[in-house]
Order: C-alpha cells, then sequence, then structure tokens
C-alpha cells in the first residue's frame, strides 16, 4: 500500500483527493499547515508527497527545499494556481518531480500519479532482479546505476532523483555536450518546455555535491554556447 502525503489547507481539495487516491489502494495522510506538511515529511517517509504552494505557516517553496535539503528523495507532485508561474519555476528548481495547475482534472491528476508509482516499481524492479548492476568508475566517482547509488572518494553522496538522472546521462555519453533544452526534454519531459533554467539550478547542485572544487569543476564541464557535458578525459581514470 502506497503511503501519500496530501498537503493543501482547502479541505475540499483534500477531501477529493483522497476519495480517488483511495480507489488506487492508497493510505492517506494529511496536513493543512506547511510546518505540519514537513514534519510529516520528515517522519513518515511517504510514497508521494502532494504539496500545494500556498499554505500558511510555511509555503510549499520552502517546505520542498526543505525535504531535499534532508536528502528524502519521496517523489513531489506541486499544486500551483494557474496564474503562479514563478512558483513552477521555483518548485522545480528546488526538487519537486512534477506539477498540476489548478484547476485540474481527476483524470489527468490521476494519470501524474500513476506515472509517478510506475517509475518507482520499474526502479525497484531493476534493483530486484538485476544480478550483475551497471557500475561506473571515473577516477574517484563510483555510479551504480541499478543500486542508483554514488560515491565520492568511498563516501556515499545523496543525490535528489532528478540530479541522479542527469549524472547518469551525462556519465553515460562522456564527452557528448547536451544543450538545457534537450536536458529538460530528456530528465523532465515535454511538458517543462520553457524552463530551462531549472537544469542550470540542478547541474549546479549536482556539482556542489561531486565536485572537489566547484570553481573549476572535473566531472561536469560547460560546453559553452552549447550546455554541458561529462568530462571523456576520465573514461579508464
Amino acid at each position: 500500500m502506497k503511503k501519500v502525503l496530501i498537503v493543501e489547507d482547502d479541505i475540499e481539495i483534500i477531501r477529493l483527493l483522497e476519495i480517488h487516491l483511495k480507489d488506487l489502494g492508497c493510505n492517506i495522510l494529511t496536513a493543512t499547515r506547511g510546518d505540519v506538511g514537513l514534519r510529516k515529511a520528515i517522519n513518515e517517509n511517504p510514497d508521494l508527497i502532494i504539496l500545494d504552494v500556498m499554505l500558511p505557516e510555511m509555503d510549499g517553496i520552502e517546505i520542498c527545499q526543505k525535504i531535499r535539503a534532508k536528502n528524502i528523495k519521496s517523489p513531489i507532485l506541486m499544486l500551483t494556481a494557474r496564474s503562479e508561474e514563478i512558483d513552477k519555476v521555483l518548485g522545480l528548481e528546488v526538487g519537486a518531480d512534477d506539477y498540476l495547475t489548478k484547476p485540474f482534472s481527476v483524470r489527468e491528476f490521476i494519470a501524474r500519479v500513476k506515472a509517478i508509482f510506475r517509475r518507482q516499481k520499474m526502479d525497484i524492479a531493476e534493483q530486484t532482479l538485476n544480478k550483475n548492476p551497471k557500475l561506473m568508475r571515473f577516477d574517484m566517482l563510483s555510479i551504480n546505476i541499478d543500486m542508483r547509488k554514488v560515491l565520492l572518494d568511498g563516501e556515499k553522496i545523496e543525490l535528489s532523483p532528478k540530479e541522479f538522472e542527469l549524472l547518469v546521462l551525462l556519465s553515460s555519453n562522456p564527452g557528448k555536450s547536451y544543450d538545457r533544452s534537450k536536458l529538460l526534454n530528456m530528465i523532465w519531459g515535454y511538458d517543462f518546455k520553457g524552463y530551462e533554467h531549472t537544469v542550470n539550478s540542478h547541474i549546479n547542485r549536482l556539482r556542489s555535491k561531486i565536485e572537489p572544487d566547484m570553481s573549476n569543476p572535473k566531472f561536469i564541464l560547460t560546453t559553452w554556447g552549447v550546455g554541458y557535458k561529462f568530462n571523456e578525459e576520465l573514461i579508464g581514470a
């Protein structure tokens, strides 16, 4: 049974989402205040967090940021008002996995939730069935794709799902340059066209975790005028 945390101050929306999530066999937790939602996200380890942007006590952007800062990897589906374009951008940049704009159809909501659960199921199946996990090493950096595990000089590095996907894509194709639009489409999907600066934010956070010197990156290089690439000189290092 999937555990879903709904952080939303509109009781009617909570009731509507509860009805349809229970039809999917989910166990539902709720919070109508931001601070309470953050506490439950930290303590309850939900399989999915549905997070409204506008909340009393603490807004959804800050909650998302604090969740990711604590290396909590639960997928986050953010809810925003149609006029709050800036919140969509900020939400993606601080670690949300997807978003829906209000008002949204129940059919679209369920489709997004099912897609998130499918991705989780595929990840678990790959980890369980693959007896020979794909392992890549680049100098002091080790990437175990099937176990979704990254080590830097033997120390485990905690990455958000999108940071990990970016690292795997780039490191699987050393020397190949990807422009921001291409990375956005491959990692986030076509729905996020126009949010290319989100890629920059995730690359910067990824670099802050794996690069010994942020001012002189060793692993993820900038291809000026294009985008980013993984350092091909580290192959076999």
